[in-house]
């Protein structure tokens, strides 16, 4: 293979690795996380090492595909915000065919594990290739993106439900809307980074939506996300170590709220990020109730 040759490989993982956001792992913990508080729920506590790695790689390639049709969705308009004015689609390095064939490429690879699932599992997989492909261009009609980003972002819960005890019971759709509500409440974040440039372009957004009342409502969210994860311990009669995962994931709360208090871009996206260990501690505690 010739230096240009090898030149050209490398220039297009690079913009594959961009495309599918490989390089920023944020979005497959946000998605990982609460994918996990439910496997684990609905095995008791022991799901087997073949569940772990279809929804593991679930998650991965799904969030990876999600990233690549956002991007085709917003490959017109990305140029104008300065956050994502360097994306492979508006640099040029990839074409919108390519990016095309590589989100067939990444939802045949999940229709390949969700094959190896129940029927009613695979019925339910139908959903959530739905909301994935649909989320990016919610943000034309909707003021409410996030909403159905949430509801993609969950709906992996209720498979794990239906996979492991062949029905959705109360506790699954309990976990779905807490993850909702906490999805919009981190993501309300994230646009607000980006809220000024999407007022330029028209693109919708709850940052924009609720306006001044941002971070009022963003903190309710997160209150009544706590509120939904604390009856789904009261019902599974979880004892005080999930309950401290919830007075600590209250704290990062907390910690958000102080960085957002002055809606500075950088800060937003920071508070943003911070969701990560949220629900990394929440899974610890749904984890050692296990134990």
């Amino acid at each position: 293979m010739s230096i240009n040759q090898k030149q050209a490989w490398s220039n297009k993982w690079l913009a594959i690795k961009q495309i599918t956001r490989m390089d920023k792992p944020i979005g497959t913990y946000l998605l990982l996380w609460p994918t996990f508080w439910a496997l684990w729920i609905a095995a008791d506590g022991f799901p087997n090492l073949h569940l772990i790695l279809v929804f593991s790689l679930g998650v991965f390639i799904m969030r990876s595909a999600g990233c690549v049709i956002n991007d085709f969705a917003d490959r017109k308009v990305d140029g104008k915000v300065k956050r994502t004015a360097h994306r492979p689609l508006v640099s040029g390095a990839m074409t919108s065919e390519q990016a095309l064939s590589l989100f067939a490429f990444l939802i045949g690879g999940a229709i390949a594990l969700v094959l190896t699932l129940s029927l009613y599992t695979i019925y339910l997989s139908m959903i959530a290739l739905l909301l994935a492909a649909s989320y990016p261009f919610m943000k034309r009609y909707t003021q409410l993106p996030q909403v159905v980003l949430g509801a993609a972002f969950s709906w992996g819960m209720i498979m794990a439900f239906a996979e492991l005890q062949g029905e959705i019971p109360v506790v699954a759709w309990l976990l779905f809307f807490a993850n909702v509500l906490w999805t919009v409440a981190y993501d309300t974040m994230y646009a607000m980074v980006d809220r000024d440039d999407d007022l330029k372009i028209g693109v919708k957004s709850t940052a924009i939506l609720f306006g001044k009342h941002d971070k009022r409502i963003v903190g309710f969210l997160q209150l009544m996300t706590l509120a939904l994860l604390f009856t789904v311990g009261d019902i599974l009669a979880f004892g005080w170590p999930f309950q401290l995962t919830l007075v600590l994931s209250a704290g990062l709360f907390c910690y958000q709220q102080m960085l957002i208090v002055n809606r500075d871009r950088d800060n937003c996206f920071k508070a943003f990020l911070n969701n990560h260990w949220v629900g990394l501690i929440i899974f610890v505690g749904v984890y050692i109730e296990y134990l």
